[in-house]
């Protein structure tokens, strides 16, 4: 008899997650041919495998989970003595189950042995070469179980890589997911680890609520196979082969670059770099006004030309003297090519006929104006990083490594339709007020979080263990005239006790709520001359004192506010207007109380004070800015564009004013600041654009933040993916320093909840979360295509709303009573 551990992931709570076929009995070896390691280790003594579908179309998982003999759950889950069983079974169940997107990279293969042995083997893709996983099945299962079995991964192997019904696929189509590589390594349990049993081992992790659940399996034949999914196709095909059509050759009226290279196209399956042709010309020519080109071919072949555009995603690398960059095509695919340069000198003369065509596509200006230091800086942040840029940064402790937290009970309340099958009635209901959530404001001073929908705004409360409990809803943003409208922006203010709004055809003017009443209290006419483009606190944290003031930037001027004025709002005594228009677009200041005002130009001012000059003048890399932050003590500054964050050092390490802030001096003649473009790796941009179809949009980032607690880590958003950069990775030039989580929906909005670097608020059109920085994962293949069968598994198993991420889902009782 044997006990099937963590039983609930077979009840999955949404059809999305049916098992399409099951070989209940085997065993799971990891082989290392060639790895020092170890040759062969058996992972599960008993374990079943089976194909399962996820929650995204066409995307299917191998599960491996293990099996129990009788009696030896029990027996573990004695051992673990008092553990937390919600804890322990969340653990257990990522110990007992191995997940495996099915992809062709894995390359999935069966072999029938001589001794009528059967097995299937796939890649290892997180371990060394030639490292194999290696399923044994029990001699019970019958080779016509094995064949369906192999057929069926074929056939989801097909439907992923293609994006459309395996019934669309003759034999031939399925036969390259056949690959014919060396014979299987036999798995030897003789070199295998032997399994002992201890307080110490991740076995304690066992929980005893799972243990005692009574249910249990004998070694049977597979059941029947479920019913073939009816699937249909939601976007046009797509594979990893190189895109064969070329446009044609626009004409040129200057030739900026023209080097000879090799050319590299990044293959999805197999995660690499694979050499195209080892003698291109990469040509960067300008074909009209502020419209540039790059052409890539060689004597037998046109391989591409695209115009040189920020989607593009460029990265120099000096230490493989190459370039990486993206192309999209007409259908939003997404590719990624890699040149690599004979040498430095010819990767440092493409580099500059590429960064001037990209700045002056972005800027309308040409290179030539701009002073030769700021060129400099423009092909720094261009630059992948090296270990020198860490010189001195080894402070900064890297708060994910190595960390395991201890999760406490859940101690939110409940909404009244709340049942341990919520998502099951939840899940799939919309709204139908026809609004999305849009902003986040994060409450400092009180332990709340304001959501902005539409003209409502959902107040959330944050419970001691890192959850968010619904806590009311102001149903009717209005002006004192009763004139309904929806918040363009919000800012909390007066110790988190007035909400500060801005109208969204109303520029001129800002509203202030009252809380505590859940309504609009005042309106403050700024200046009948100078609009309000967006505004912030008087310091970073003036929102949790009763400071009156706060800042305030038009697209040329930069001035304080005071609600105690008669008449206008605005200082004209701190006023600070510019003759051009600078197109101001962001504000952030720092806990002293200095300023930096970025604009859509790209370039960042930074000031000591109101009413005077900026102290440094941080130039544009070409991109507008649409979110700026900065560090409590005005070390660095964070500022957000469309496809990429710019890290600043704001610290002068050498000169008259060493030590001193970009904030309080300005930089010497001969010195600048250190700028750091954080971007996803050009190979990541195209797995997410592969996936979604959509380029890289971020979300306005932001550090995590609290008085007296250092910055170590930066949040944003892009589409469904919501993205967490460690700042010691940054700053040591860790390649891709980021980490991960998929959603189902795009992201609105985030931030960290105050005082923490370990719990992010996240707002789906219709749902918000407080999901814990554990859940993000490194960015694989498989946390990019996004690991939805165990969430919906645990969710099965009336887990995932306490574990997860602490969200409060929008119920049908909440939408049409409280309109949230």
């Amino acid at each position: 008899m044997f006990v099937l551990r963590n039983v609930g992931n077979f009840i999955f709570g949404s059809s999305n997650q049916e098992t399409l076929i099951e070989l209940p009995q085997g065993q799971l070896y990891l082989v290392r041919p060639l790895s020092p390691k170890g040759y062969s280790e058996l992972i599960f003594k008993d374990a079943s495998a089976r194909i399962r579908r996820t929650a995204q179309d066409f995307q299917y998982q191998l599960v491996v989970q293990r099996v129990y003999e009788e009696g030896e759950a029990e027996l573990l889950a004695d051992e673990e003595g008092d553990e937390d069983e919600a804890d322990a079974d969340i653990l257990a169940g990522e110990r007992d189950e191995k997940t495996f997107l099915l992809d062709e990279a894995l390359h999935f293969r069966v072999e029938n042995r001589e001794d009528s042995e059967r097995v299937i083997a796939w890649r290892d893709l997180s371990g060394d070469a030639g490292d194999v996983f290696e399923f044994v099945c029990d001699p019970k299962i019958t080779p016509a179980q094995v064949d369906q079995f192999e057929l069926d991964a074929k056939r989801c192997q097909y439907e992923r890589k293609y994006r459309k019904p395996h019934t669309t696929a003759s034999d031939y189509d399925l036969k390259q997911f056949e690959f014919d590589e060396q014979p299987i390594p036999q798995a030897s349990p003789l070199h295998s680890p032997i399994l002992t049993r201890s307080s110490e081992s991740t076995d304690s992790m066992f929980s005893k609520h799972t243990a005692n659940s009574g249910v249990k399996r004998e070694k049977v034949p597979a059941p029947e196979r479920e019913p073939e999914p009816d699937l249909t196709p939601v976007k046009k095909p797509r594979d990893a082969n190189p895109p064969t059509k070329v446009s044609a050759h626009p004409e040129a009226r200057e030739i900026l670059a023209a080097e000879v290279a090799e050319l590299h196209f990044f293959d999805f399956p197999s995660g690499a770099f694979v050499l195209q042709d080892d003698s291109v010309t990469a040509t960067v020519t300008e074909i009209g006004d502020w419209q540039y080109w790059l052409q890539i071919g060689s004597a037998d072949r046109d391989w591409l030309g695209i115009p040189v555009i920020a989607d593009i995603n460029p990265v120099f690398n000096f230490e493989f003297l190459s370039f990486i960059f993206n192309q999209f095509a007409d259908d939003g695919s997404a590719y990624s090519w890699l040149l690599r340069f004979k040498d430095q000198a010819s990767l440092e003369r493409f580099q500059e006929g590429l960064l001037q065509s990209l700045w002056e596509q972005l800027n309308e200006t040409k290179w030539a104006k701009i002073k030769e230091k700021e060129r400099d800086y423009v092909a720094d942040a261009f630059n992948d990083l090296t270990m020198e840029d860490a010189e001195d940064e080894e402070h900064y402790e890297d708060a994910e490594e190595g960390e395991e937290e201890e999760e406490a009970e859940d101690d939110r309340g409940r909404a009244e339709h709340y049942d341990e099958d919520e998502d099951e009635d939840d899940v799939e209901y919309e709204p139908k007020d026809g609004e999305i959530n849009k902003s986040i404001a994060v409450g400092y001073k009180h332990d709340r979080s304001f959501v902005v929908r539409g003209s409502k705004i959902g107040v959330f409360k944050h419970t001691p263990n890192n959850h968010l409990e619904f806590s009311t809803n102001i149903s009717k943003v209005e002006t004192p005239k009763g004139e309904l409208f929806s918040p363009k922006k919000v800012m909390l203010h007066n110790e988190d006790r007035n909400l500060i709004l801005q109208k969204d055809d109303d520029p001129n003017s800002l509203y202030r709520m009252d809380l505590e009443y859940g309504k609009v209290v005042d309106e403050w006419k700024i200046h009948e001359d100078i609009p309000v483009v967006t505004f912030a606190p008087e310091n970073k944290f003036a929102q949790m004192t009763h400071e009156p003031t706060f800042l305030g930037v038009s697209h040329n001027a930069l001035y304080r506010v005071d609600p105690r004025l008669s008449g206008s709002k605005l200082v004209d005594a701190q006023l600070k207007q510019y003759a051009s228009r600078n197109d101001f677009s962001a504000i952030a200041t720092t806990e002293k109380g200095y300023i930096a005002v970025a604009s859509n130009k790209g370039d960042v001012r930074l000031f000591d004070r109101l009413g005077i000059n900026a102290k440094t003048h941080i130039p544009a890399l070409g991109e507008a800015i649409i979110g700026l932050d900065v560090s409590a003590d005005g070390r660095w500054v964070l500022a957000t564009c469309r496809t990429y964050l710019l890290l600043v050092d704001t610290l002068q390490k050498s000169g008259k004013n060493e030590g001193k802030l970009g904030f309080e001096r300005s930089f010497a003649a001969n010195s600048k600041p250190q700028p750091r473009r954080l971007a996803l790796t050009p190979e990541h941009v195209a797995q997410f654009a592969y996936e979604t179809g959509k380029g890289v949009t971020f979300t306005p980032a932001k550090f995590n933040t609290g008085a007296g607690a250092e910055e170590t880590s930066i949040i944003t958003a892009t589409g469904p993916y919501i993205i967490e950069w460690s700042l010691k990775k940054v700053l040591g030039g860790r390649k891709a320093p980021y980490l991960i989580k998929r959603y189902t929906d795009d992201i609105k909005a985030d931030d960290f909840k105050f005082g923490t670097d370990k719990n992010v608020i996240v707002a789906l059109p219709h749902e918000v979360n407080m999901v814990d920085r554990a859940r993000l994962k490194k960015p694989t293949r498989e946390s990019i295509a996004g690991d939805f069968g165990a969430a919906a598994a645990r969710r099965g198993s009336g887990r995932i709303s306490t574990k997860d991420s602490g969200r409060y889902k929008l119920g049908k009782d909440s939408i049409v009573e409280e309109a949230y």
